[in-house]
């Protein structure tokens, strides 16, 4: 079907106002016998009848130069023939699609309100979205009075629910609300569907703020209220980790008439926690408790997890014992967190205890489980211990991710087995699954680490290659693995690589090639380094400086050797160690 065209704004009050009006009061207050004799109503109501069987354009061949948007407001309004709606609304798309023919908006809003009281409310949805995506933000003023004044022979409030819903599906929010605010100013029948649906659309894109203005508008007019909407915008709010707002969301709710349930409860406890804020979390489970709402296996597990991350497990294990005791299993979000938390702090092993507790009560492990404890056994190198793990998810069909593979990588290479750690990246690459930061950076640390600088420099291009921009620490790395082998002019050239590519290396990667080049002996070479450094606004600090006065030392007279040596350690700018290089040059001068 060819696009319908709408009179511009301007085209349409272009029109004689004087004329409309008096045209539109006539079909506002019709006069049934006026019109049922019109010979153009009369000619079309003929046409559309038997229409498909001769084609419109024949028919109406004669009349059509002479027909106007408001005689197709009349024929809408009228109806002088009942026609079915259908036909009427074939009719309106064909009229539509010809060239010489402009519908005015209000064709649209009187077919709009035609459609509404035939519930054809998906044509008028389609019709009324057509008139928006032409009108565009910020029209919803325009557009509500033109569907207002349209009304006449046809009164359906579903009109301005279907408006809304146009609006909101168009994406002008602004607009929607906007037209919420006019059917209230003109005491019209609130489309509290409508607003359910605009609710959901603002929440589900995450527009919260917005969401929630809404919300309370919208009860303040008799919308009747659902713990359910409390609790996703706190739940929202929560992972914004506004808490403040979530907590009156929170309070919001018996003040409309609503008892909090336990899942309001445990959205709050779980964003207190997550905020790092245990004290409100426990307060809240006293709170819920006191008011006969009993916390569950989430409310315990919300709480568990926020005391393991801050490293309070003997509290953590109490909670779990609480938990236990009071009939609830423990699920596998609740031993997840107790495996983190001793993990993290360094237990691997009692992270082993609770995942053989877990297995005993039946409590199936996810694949975030098996990560949590295979990180937390490479992070105290028992890699035999984790590459069983490895196998035994495998055989409860959970397949290894990257986060698995790159955890295995970073453990290898800390215990400097560089052959087991490419074997796994092999084995990633065979899967296609792609290396991330963590991996590549561990990769070339170990090979740093063991020596293989080549390998190391090789799998930093693969890195870049990957879309993977190495930062200063990860080029600083491989600097100092040449640097150390004595090829300080490859150090220079990823130095330079490093600053064309939009890194501003910092004292550490500059202290790594002033070190290589004392240790060769070239100390002119690391004195106009220091230059370079001063020149580009790297501050030099006491490092520097004594990696300069040991380059000095052993690269001058041995009797000044231990006069130099004294000095290390106390100096700490530019300045002090230019006297003493220049006091202990001057006195190799006067020597000679």
């Amino acid at each position: 079907m060819a696009l319908p065209k709408i009179l511009t704004t301007s085209n349409f009050l272009s029109q004689p106002r004087c004329g409309f009006l008096r045209i539109f009061s006539s079909w506002m207050t019709p006069s049934r016998t006026s019109h049922c004799h019109d010979p153009i109503l009369t000619t079309i109501s003929d046409a559309i009848k038997v229409f498909p069987t001769t084609p419109l354009d024949s028919s109406l061949k004669r009349i059509l130069p002479s027909l106007t948007s408001n005689h197709l407001i009349d024929l809408i309004n009228l109806n002088p023939y009942a026609l079915s709606p259908p036909s009427l609304l074939s009719f309106f798309k064909w009229l539509s699609s010809q060239n010489h023919f402009r519908l005015s908006i209000h064709s649209y809003c009187a077919m709009v309100h035609f459609l509404c009281a035939n519930k054809m409310l998906a044509d008028a949805h389609s019709l009324l979205q057509f008139v928006v995506s032409r009108k565009g933000k910020n029209s919803a003023s325009s557009v509500f009075a033109s569907v207002l004044e349209a009304r006449g022979t046809y009164q359906s409030n579903s009109v301005f629910s279907v408006l809304m819903d146009a609006y909101t599906d168009s994406a002008f929010f602004s607009d929607a609300i906007q037209c919420f605010r006019l059917v209230r100013k003109h005491n019209l029948q609130i489309p509290f569907h409508s607003c359910g649906y605009l609710f959901d659309r603002l929440v589900k894109l995450n527009l919260i703020d917005p969401a929630r203005a809404f919300y309370v508008e919208i009860l303040d007019c008799g919308y009747p209220p659902d713990v359910c909407k409390f609790n996703v915008l706190m739940n929202r709010l929560c992972k914004e980790h506004k808490m403040n707002d979530a907590q009156k969301v929170f309070d919001e709710i018996p003040k409309r008439g609503l008892r909090p349930t336990v899942v309001s409860f445990n959205t709050l406890i779980n964003g207190y926690c997550k905020t790092g804020n245990l004290e409100e979390g426990f307060r809240l489970k006293t709170f819920m408790m006191e008011n006969k709402i009993f916390p569950d296996v989430y409310t315990y597990s919300a709480l568990i997890n926020g005391l393991c991350k801050e490293g309070l497990l003997d509290d953590a294990d109490k909670l779990f014992m609480e938990m236990s005791e009071g009939g609830l299993v423990p699920n596998d979000v609740t031993f997840t967190s107790l495996i983190n938390g001793h993990c993290a702090n360094g237990r691997a092993d009692l992270g082993v205890e609770i995942y053989q507790q877990m297995s005993r009560k039946g409590v199936k492990p996810d694949l975030i489980t098996f990560n949590t404890l295979i990180n937390g056994l490479c992070k105290v190198g028992y890699l035999s211990e984790a590459n069983k793990l490895v196998v035994e998810m495998t055989q409860r069909g959970f397949k290894p991710d990257k986060f698995t593979y790159t955890t295995l990588i970073d453990g290898y290479c800390k215990e400097g087995d560089l052959g087991s750690a490419l074997e796994i990246k092999k084995v990633m690459v065979e899967k296609g699954i792609e290396l991330d930061n963590v991996a590549f950076t561990a990769l070339i640390s170990g090979l740093c680490r063991e020596g293989e600088v080549s390998d190391a420099e090789r799998t930093l291009r693969e890195m870049a290659e990957a879309g993977i921009k190495p930062d200063d620490a990860t080029y600083t790395m491989v600097i100092h693995g040449f640097c150390k082998k004595g090829d300080v002019k490859m150090g220079f050239k990823l130095l330079d690589e490093m600053r064309r590519d939009g890194h501003f290396p910092g004292v550490v990667t500059y202290n790594v090639i002033l070190n290589g080049l004392c240790k060769k002996g070239q100390m002119k070479n690391a004195d106009m380094l220091l230059d370079a450094m001063l020149n580009l606004g790297v501050v030099p600090d006491d490092i520097t400086y004594n990696i300069l006065l040991e380059g000095h030392c052993k690269n001058g007279k041995r009797e000044d050797f231990d006069k130099l040596r004294s000095e290390k350690g106390l100096v700490q700018d530019y300045a002090s160690y230019t006297s003493l290089i220049q006091d202990f040059r001057s006195k190799e001068r006067e020597k000679r």
